[in-house]
C-alpha cells in the first residue's frame, strides 16, 4: 500500500504540472537524482554502471566513447599497430591531474597494472587488461602495449580503464591507494572534468569543475549527485525543483512527464541486457529444496523450459511500458557481433511443461529467484512476473528482492540458484558480454568475472579466445555470432529484454541520451 501511495503522490504532482524553476544564482550548480549509488569510488574496483559513470566523470581513459559508444581520442591523441602484438599510443601533452601534477606515461603503466591487484573485486577490470603482457614506455608521451597475442579490441578495452595519478595513488602499496581510502576521497585524483569534493553515503556526492580540464571548461561549476532509489521520490524531487535532472524516471509516470511543459524527456535504446542467470554448476543447489538433492538447472531442457515459460512481450508492454525490447541475444542489433536473425524465445508454456516432464520433473519443483529492487527499470516487478509465469508451469517460484548493495553481495556469494540482473556492454560489442557472463570463470584470463551461474563450455571458451585474437573484423564478427548462438542455444543464461533508457530534465535543460546509460554532468546543457 505504501508503494501505491508514493506512486499516486508523484502522479498528483505530475498532473498539477508543478516544477520549481532554479534561481539565476543557482545556474552554475547542477543537481542530479540518481537511481543507484555507486558501491565505491575506486575506478578499478567494480565494473558496474553507477560506479563507472562516476569514475568517468572524475577520471579519463586513454580513449573515450561518445553517446553511441564510438571511440574518440581521450588521453591518447592517436594509436596505431606496429606489428601483430604491438600497439603504440601517443599521449596528449599538457594534461594535468586535479592536483596540478602532469599526466605522463608512468600513470598509464600504473593504471594498467592496478586492476589485477585490487582485492575482492565483484566484477574485475582485468576483463579489459588481460591481453596486455607489457606496457613499454618510449618517452613521457609515448607508450607501447605488447600483447600476449593479436589484440584487435585493445583500443576498445582501454576505453574502459580509468587512468589514475600514480603519484597520488601511492604505488608503494600493493594495489596503490586502497578501495576504502579512495572512496573517502584519499588519492582520488584524475584528469576528468570534475574533481571530488565529498561523498556522504546515502545522501550526496559532490564534485566541482576542473577548470583546467584539457577538454574545455566543464558545463557546471558544481555538481551534486543525490542517490534516490525510490522512483516516486526522484520524480517528486524533479517536480519540486530539488533536483534539475533524474535518471530512470519510472515507466508509469512517463506519459504524464511527457505532457508536462516544464519537463523534457530524452531516451535511447541501451546496451543493457536484462537476463536471468541459473546455477548450472552445483549439486544440490541452494535455492531448490525439493529436487531430491539434484540440481534440475544442470539439464538444458529445464533451462529451455524456464525460458519458454516467460512472456517477454507482456513484460515489456505491461510492466516496462515500452522501456524494453524483447531479445534473443546479448545486445541489440546491429551492434558488432549481433545476429539479425536472433529472435526472442517464443512464449509456449505447454511446450515448457512437456520439456520439464521429459527432464524428469512432471510436477516441477520449487525455486527462489533473487533480484535487486532498485537497480534496473522495474526490476522487482519483472522478477515477480517471471515468478508467476514459472509457477504456472509447475516451477513454484518465490522472489527474494533486496537493495542493489545487498543483492550483489548475495549474488557474489552464490546465494541464488536463479537471479535476475543486467549487463551493460561497456565496449558496445559482443565479446564483452560473452567473456563476462558466460565464459568459464578463469581469473588469469579475465574470463567469467560476472558468470555467477558458473556456466562452463570449453568449446565456447575457445571460440571467444579465437575471436579476441582475430584481427579481421568480418571474421571476428562471425566468430562472435557463432559464440553467442552457441551460448544461447545451450541456455547459458535466459535473455529477457534490452532496456530503453529515459532521463528527465527540468525546462531549459537537455541531455543527450546515451547507449551506455551513463548519466554525465557534462552531457547536460542549457537550451
Amino acid at each position: 500500500m505504501m508503494m501505491r501511495w508514493k506512486t499516486l503522490t508523484a502522479a498528483v504532482l505530475l498532473s498539477a504540472g508543478m516544477l520549481a524553476v532554479a534561481l539565476p544564482g543557482q545556474a552554475q550548480e547542477l543537481k542530479i537524482g540518481i537511481s543507484t549509488e555507486p558501491s565505491a569510488l575506486d575506478p578499478h574496483y567494480h565494473n558496474l554502471g553507477p560506479n563507472n559513470q562516476m569514475a568517468f566523470t572524475i577520471f579519463d581513459t586513454l580513449i573515450l566513447q561518445d553517446d553511441k559508444q564510438k571511440l574518440v581520442p581521450g588521453l591518447a591523441e592517436s594509436w596505431k599497430t606496429i606489428d601483430d602484438t604491438t600497439w603504440e599510443f601517443k599521449l596528449r601533452k599538457g594534461v594535468k591531474f586535479h592536483d596540478g601534477s602532469p599526466f605522463t606515461a608512468a600513470d598509464v603503466v600504473f593504471s594498467l597494472a592496478r586492476p589485477a591487484k585490487v582485492p575482492n573485486s565483484p566484477s574485475p577490470f582485468t576483463l579489459f587488461t588481460r591481453s596486455v603482457a607489457e606496457v613499454k614506455v618510449i618517452d613521457d608521451h609515448t607508450v607501447q602495449f605488447i600483447t600476449k597475442a593479436p589484440a584487435p579490441l585493445l583500443p576498445t578495452d582501454l576505453s574502459r580503464v580509468a587512468i589514475m595519478s600514480s603519484k597520488a595513488a601511492k604505488p608503494d602499496v600493493a594495489e596503490g591507494m586502497t578501495t576504502e581510502a579512495l572512496s573517502k576521497g584519499e588519492g582520488l585524483i584524475g584528469t576528468g572534468p570534475y574533481k571530488f569534493v565529498e561523498w556522504t553515503r546515502g545522501n550526496r556526492i559532490v564534485l566541482e569543475a576542473n577548470k583546467d580540464y584539457w577538454g574545455g571548461k566543464p558545463s557546471w561549476e558544481r555538481v551534486i549527485y543525490r542517490p534516490m532509489s525510490n522512483d516516486a521520490a526522484r520524480v517528486a524531487a524533479l517536480l519540486a525543483g530539488d533536483v534539475d535532472m533524474i535518471e530512470n524516471p519510472p515507466p508509469a509516470d512517463l506519459k504524464k512527464l511527457r505532457e508536462n511543459p516544464n519537463v523534457k524527456i530524452s531516451q535511447a535504446v541501451s546496451n543493457r541486457l536484462i537476463y536471468i542467470h541459473l546455477d548450472s554448476f552445483t549439486e544440490p543447489t541452494v535455492g531448490i529444496p525439493d529436487a531430491n538433492g539434484k540440481n534440475p538447472l544442470k539439464d538444458v531442457r529445464v533451462r529451455k523450459a524456464l525460458s519458454m515459460a516467460i512472456n517477454r512481450e507482456a513484460i515489456t508492454s505491461r510492466i516496462m511500458e515500452g522501456l524494453g525490447q524483447p531479445t534473443g541475444d546479448f545486445l541489440p542489433y546491429p551492434m558488432f557481433g549481433t545476429r539479425q536473425d536472433a529472435k526472442p524465445e517464443k512464449y509456449d508454456p505447454d511446450a515448457a511443461k512437456k520439456l520439464l516432464a521429459e527432464a524428469g520433473y512432471p510436477n516441477g519443483f520449487s525455486i527462489t529467484l533473487g533480484t535487486p529492487n532498485n537497480r534496473y527499470i522495474n526490476d522487482a516487478e519483472v522478477a515477480q512476473a517471471v515468478a508467476s509465469q514459472w509457477t504456472r508451469i509447475g516451477v513454484k517460484t518465490k522472489v527474494e528482492a533486496s537493495t542493489a548493495t545487498v543483492f550483489f553481495k548475495n549474488r557474489d556469494a552464490f546465494a541464488y540458484s536463479a537471479y535476475l540482473a543486467g549487463w551493460g556492454a561497456g565496449t558496445g560489442e559482443m565479446s564483452d558480454p560473452l567473456r563476462s557472463l558466460v565464459a568459464t570463470p578463469i581469473k588469469e584470463k579475465g574470463f567469467g568475472g560476472t558468470n555467477k551461474g558458473r556456466y562452463s563450455n570449453p568449446q565456447l571458451d575457445a571460440i571467444i579466445e579465437q575471436a579476441l585474437g582475430t584481427v579481421d573484423d568480418a571474421k571476428r564478427e562471425a566468430l562472435l555470432q557463432q559464440g553467442s548462438k552457441m551460448a544461447l542455444d545451450d541456455q547459458a543464461l535466459i535473455p529477457l529484454h534490452i532496456e530503453v533508457t529515459p532521463w528527465a530534465t527540468r525546462k531549459g535543460l537537455s541531455y543527450k541520451a546515451r547507449a551506455d546509460q551513463y548519466t554525465y554532468a557534462n552531457g547536460v546543457t542549457r537550451d
